[in-house]
């Protein structure tokens, strides 16, 4: 007897490839394409031991969880690190990094999230990487959460090291994730004697064993499901269209917003500003005296499914997230979230109207 998700031919070489070119396309870039065998995580890494050296000098953006876990990735190279800290409920600006960057001429690499999910941020990377790139600095960014979602143009915005998950608005797998990768960033790894070598995490292991070598042999056996899924989650994405896809993400975003505005309760936006936003969540502050946490729990009893979920760590108590991406990108997912938690809030003694949330995202959502 055979099963679908078990007994597959092996992923050849060439397969392999064409999804890379398929990736490629996605990123509208012509710089390489490495395809790696885990959670987006691997590649950050990779990319931060591999461009951070002893003696280097990075600067950082923090503007959110993520960005705190590359500083220390950046120190564990041995890297001198400048933090750049905005507050997580606001977007950093150019001029911000910018300034940054002329108190600290030094700086060599520069690391960045594009939009944070956990917060519900989003970055200007086409404005940060012109000032990045007018300053020489290898540029590092984090899109696992834009791609997608929201315009990505590592080649016009001079990205060296561009990482992409396919869990959140690709809508695919988390298993797999793909970095593109500057002829400059490769030159830096290269030249850099501690970057992972003969190591999972290493990106040069990619380009010597595989690029370099034509692509006809893959370095080891590749996550046979995990690809197929990332094909298909990119198949999806072509055939939908993705300006599509992204429209839907930006429909969402602001849809949930409104209609948490119109729902009451005490609701209110996390992210001060609509353009510092993420299309990939909405993150809203609970009501003062209710628990974000408990809040999420009691909305999610009738419906496990929604895509609700608190703050993390300290941010458990006072941040709900409404994670509308990928398959959730939608009116419904949209109206059934904020029906959720408006009877959370009901019942936790707070006054809304659900209906006036309903007419808000009906209002927000364009009609076809």
């Amino acid at each position: 007897m055979t099963h679908p998700f078990l007994d597959l031919p092996p992923l050849t070489a060439g397969h392999f490839a064409a999804i890379e070119r398929r990736v490629a396309r996605l990123l509208a870039t012509e710089q390489d394409v490495v395809i790696t065998q885990g959670e987006a995580l691997l590649p950050l890494e990779g990319c931060i031991r591999g461009g951070a050296r002893p003696g280097s000098t990075a600067l950082n953006v923090v503007t959110g969880p993520y960005g705190q876990t590359f500083g220390n990735w950046l120190r564990d190279c041995g890297a001198q690190v400048v933090d750049l800290a905005v507050p997580f409920h606001t977007a950093v600006t150019a001029d911000q990094v910018a300034e940054a960057l002329a108190e600290h001429p030094e700086i060599d690499f520069v690391s960045l999230v594009h939009a944070e999910a956990a917060t519900g941020n989003t970055n200007p990377v086409a404005e940060i990487g012109e000032v990045v790139r007018a300053h020489g600095a290898l540029f590092m960014l984090d899109a696992v959460a834009s791609v997608g979602a929201e315009p990505l143009l590592p080649d016009a915005w001079g990205v060296d090291l561009c990482v992409i998950g396919a869990q959140k608005a690709m809508g695919g797998p988390a298993g797999v994730s793909a970095v593109s990768v500057s002829a400059r960033a490769w030159e830096r790894i290269a030249a850099n004697p501690a970057a992972p070598r003969r190591s999972y995490l290493s990106l040069l292991d990619w380009k010597e064993r595989w690029i370099d070598g034509g692509r006809t042999a893959l370095p080891h056996a590749p996550a046979q499901l995990e690809m197929l899924g990332l094909e298909a989650c990119v198949a999806r994405i072509e055939d939908e269209g993705l300006e599509t896809v992204m429209a839907r993400h930006a429909w969402a975003a602001a849809a949930t917003r409104a209609g948490a505005a119109a729902l009451g309760g005490g609701l209110e936006p996390y992210v001060h500003a609509a353009r510092d936003a993420a299309p990939v969540a909405t993150t809203l502050r609970a009501p003062a005296g209710t628990d974000a946490a408990a809040l999420v729990a009691a909305a999610l009893a009738a419906d496990p499914a929604l895509p609700l979920v608190a703050g993390g760590g300290a941010l458990s108590k006072e941040m709900i997230r409404v994670n509308h991406y990928g398959a959730d990108a939608t009116r419904g997912a949209v109206l059934s979230s904020l029906a959720a938690l408006g009877a959370a809030l009901t019942d936790a003694g707070r006054q809304v109207d659900i209906e006036a949330a309903r007419r808000a995202v009906s209002e927000t959502w364009p009609s076809r």
